[in-house]
């Protein structure tokens, strides 16, 4: 066969991406061969990063359909080998930048020169739902076209794996980089629960120890270029919100709430704290705002029952707006909405196994609005250092 037929075989597998990494298997040295004998059939040798790897099944197949689609090629025959221990470093290096032996890695979101959005979502008191805004205001960014990551920063009470449906997975690791585990919409997803030996250990930890898991996750595993990055806080104004502050002064904090006054009261602590670390807030979202009177509905009315009082997201969204001179609008206010729960028990967010109900328009409408949003320069570093006094 020509040359030119594996020049085409070449730039098929330069379409495939690894399932984990999101760059193509020939930028990253997972080729080792590509030979087409005269029957034109063709031999593919992949390196996997490591062995037993959880998505060999995936790159088999796109590879295959890759190469096959090329026209002279009458058949495909992948091997998949492991890369040696010298060509994981090589690997590392290119997903470090080609900074290899460097003493630490920074937070790449924590640059001055950072695109990717970050957003912190944050509540005054567990049981308001948090987690599950989180994870389809994820998934309802990505509908949007955007790349992006979900960091289970709750250490305690993890949660995000299971709401996506990979309570089992575990990370793959090359060298010391970690790689996120990917899910069927694209997110990808890292959380201590991911990390530990067994899923139902208890992690038991001191400040130190939280503030040291929440720098390994931003910076020892490979995000790849995220538009956004969405936190899952644990409640209440702890260890976890300080290091954030900290480490992600530019962060944008959403506050989950709910309609009742012990609630409300509480967010505007979670609020004020984030504040305080220099973060600007950027919203409130008030879950289980009303419930819709199912037989109202069955007759074409709009009749809302307010089973937790009203109000509670408009008074923190106000309180905080006065105390901060910003506005701090009300993002949305999402419906008790039983597909939501069933979404979360199940490892189907709503947002995608039900997209039509009445919880996931909310958080599609909360998602577009955000996405649609730009980057003001209010609480943001630019990296600017006096070099004179006048």
């Amino acid at each position: 066969m020509t040359s030119p037929v594996l020049e085409q075989i070449q730039a098929a597998l330069a379409t495939v991406n690894d399932p984990e990494i999101k760059r193509p298997i020939t930028d990253l040295g997972m080729v080792e061969s590509v030979d087409i004998d005269d029957t034109g059939k063709v031999s593919v040798k992949v390196l996997l990063t490591v062995a037993g790897c959880p998505l060999k099944d995936t790159i088999t197949r796109d590879v295959t359909a890759a190469v096959s689609k090329v026209a002279s090629v009458t058949a495909v025959d992948l091997e998949l080998g492991v890369m040696t221990a010298e060509q994981r470093s090589g690997l590392k290096d290119i997903l470090s930048g080609g900074q290899a032996g460097q003493a630490q890695r920074e937070i790449p979101f924590g640059k001055p020169d950072s695109l990717t959005k970050v957003y912190a979502i944050a509540s005054g008191k567990g049981g308001v739902g948090k987690s599950s805004v989180t994870v389809n205001l994820a998934l309802g960014l990505a509908a949007q076209g955007l790349k992006v990551g979900v960091l289970d920063a709750d250490i305690y009470g993890h949660s995000i794996p299971a709401m996506f449906g990979i309570a089992d997975s575990q990370p793959t690791q090359v060298e010391d980089l970690i790689m996120p585990v990917p899910t069927a919409s694209g997110v990808s997803v890292i959380s201590i629960g991911m990390l530990k030996p067994r899923r139902d250990q208890v992690v038991a930890w001191r400040g130190p120890m939280l503030d040291r898991a929440l720098v390994q996750m931003l910076a020892d595993v490979y995000w790849g270029d995220l538009d956004a990055l969405v936190l899952d806080l644990p409640p209440g104004t702890g260890d976890v919100a300080i290091s954030l502050g900290q480490h992600l002064p530019s962060a944008e904090v959403i506050v989950v709430t709910t309609p009742q006054e012990a609630a409300a009261e509480v967010a505007e602590r979670a609020g004020t704290m984030a504040s305080m670390m220099h973060q600007r807030v950027i919203g409130v979202i008030e879950n289980m705002s009303y419930l819709a009177c199912p037989h109202c509905l069955s007759e074409g009315k709009d009749h809302r029952i307010d089973l937790f009082g009203s109000g509670g997201g408009a008074r923190v969204a106000k309180t905080l707006s006065e105390r901060f001179g910003y506005d701090v609008p009300v993002l949305g206010e999402i419906p008790l909405d039983i597909s939501l729960r069933e979404g979360g028990d199940a490892g189907k967010p709503v947002v995608e196994a039900d997209p039509t109900s009445p919880a996931a328009r909310v958080l599609h409408k909360i998602a577009a609005d955000l996405s649609g949003r730009g980057r003001g320069l209010a609480g943001l570093q630019l990296g600017l250092t006096p070099s004179s006094r006048f």
